[in-house]
């Protein structure tokens, strides 16, 4: 390995300008567009790699005290290092050899907000969701030209897509890479586009997207279906369509993960002798037996009568909650009745108990909120 004091012509004791201004001098002489011959070039890599190491002070010291300078010793020169050093000093990134850029680019996503009825949701639905987006033009394919024409060569950058210039600058005279003015860095100009799209070569227009929705979505969800998104310019791959689920507010029925909760209204007559109710859930009616002495705010629970679960097997519970309705008009026999049984039937007085927030209070909370 060349040693880096030689390779930039300078003393073991140079100061950081004198190493500075050394290797200016060799930079102006060896840059590959001023120079572009094999021995230059890599004369060139070796005088940056010493610059790399000398100009800082921890790697100078490092190499002085009998270390390579390489990156295993901290020296930092790889072809990354030396395209950053490269494009820093002389701005043009390699003289324009990434090519022309390509017209053809991804399509946007798109995002649509779909509602659904609790009852889709059980099981999963099929929807056709109408999409307002661009797609492919019909007339050129993608292409942006009349039919039977193609892009020509841009006459200004012979197809390269960047234009080089001689830039004057303290190193000298360096050549500088910028994108074509005339075909706007693409290397090929639409003489004849196409009428329909404008030379996009894509359209807007709207279309159906079959979608089959899964069981159990919750609002807020995103269902991605990729490659159904709007088309991309001059026939680009097409981006992804996102949707959003939203399930609308049901009166009767209430979510709770992959439950669902309701509130059941039972005679106080029915409470005190027990009876078999009906409950009309979302998929068929429920028998939903009732023990003599059920108390208000108990749940009853029917097993695999929820939501079936987005992610896995089975589905979730209906979880019923009691509410014993009191009778508020008795007529005279009606209160003797009562007055008869509570004479029989002596209990404590009205009283506090201890607090508790259970799932029929919570269920209470939601409806009324």
């Amino acid at each position: 390995m060349a040693d880096h004091y030689e390779a930039l012509g300078v003393a073991r004791d140079a100061s950081t300008d004198e190493i500075k201004k050394a290797y200016r001098k060799l930079a102006r002489q060896l840059h590959p567009d001023v120079n572009p011959g094999a021995e230059a070039s890599e004369r060139f890599k070796t005088v940056t790699h010493a610059y790399d190491v000398l100009s800082d002070p921890k790697q100078r010291q490092n190499y002085d005290r009998g270390g390579s300078g390489s990156p295993g010793q901290g020296g930092g020169f790889d072809a990354g290092n030396f395209g950053d050093i490269f494009e820093t000093f002389f701005g043009g990134g390699g003289g324009g050899s990434r090519g022309p850029r390509s017209r053809r680019e991804r399509g946007q996503d798109a995002l649509i907000r779909v509602e659904l009825d609790l009852d889709e949701v059980i099981f999963g639905t099929h929807r056709d969701i109408e999409v307002d987006t661009a797609i492919v033009c019909a007339t050129c394919s993608g292409t942006c030209c009349q039919p039977g024409t193609s892009p020509v060569t841009c006459d200004i950058c012979h197809g390269t897509g960047s234009i080089q210039r001689a830039v004057r600058s303290l190193l000298g005279n360096v050549m500088t890479s910028s994108p074509c003015g005339s075909c706007r860095g693409y290397g090929t100009i639409i003489a004849t586009p196409c009428v329909t799209c404008q030379g996009q070569g894509r359209v807007r227009a709207r279309r159906t997207v079959p979608v089959d929705i899964p069981a159990g979505v919750d609002t807020g969800l995103r269902l991605q279906m990729p490659g159904s998104g709007e088309a991309g310019p001059a026939g680009g791959p097409n981006g992804d369509l996102y949707l959003e689920m939203k399930v609308r507010h049901h009166d009767v029925f209430s979510r709770d993960g992959d439950d669902l909760l309701c509130t059941l209204e039972v005679p106080m007559t029915d409470a005190i002798l027990g009876a078999t109710a009906t409950v009309k859930a979302l998929d068929g009616d429920i028998e939903v037996e009732l023990r003599p002495g059920v108390q208000a705010g108990e749940i009853l629970t029917v097993k695999d009568r929820g939501v079936t679960r987005l992610r896995g097997n089975g589905r979730g519970d209906l979880r019923v909650g009691v509410q014993v309705l009191t009778p508020t008009k008795l007529d005279h026999k009606e209160r003797e009745l009562i007055e008869a049984f509570a004479a029989r039937h002596k209990v404590p007085a009205p009283a506090l108990s201890q607090f508790q927030q259970g799932l029929f209070a919570k269920l209470r909370d939601r409806f009324l909120g």
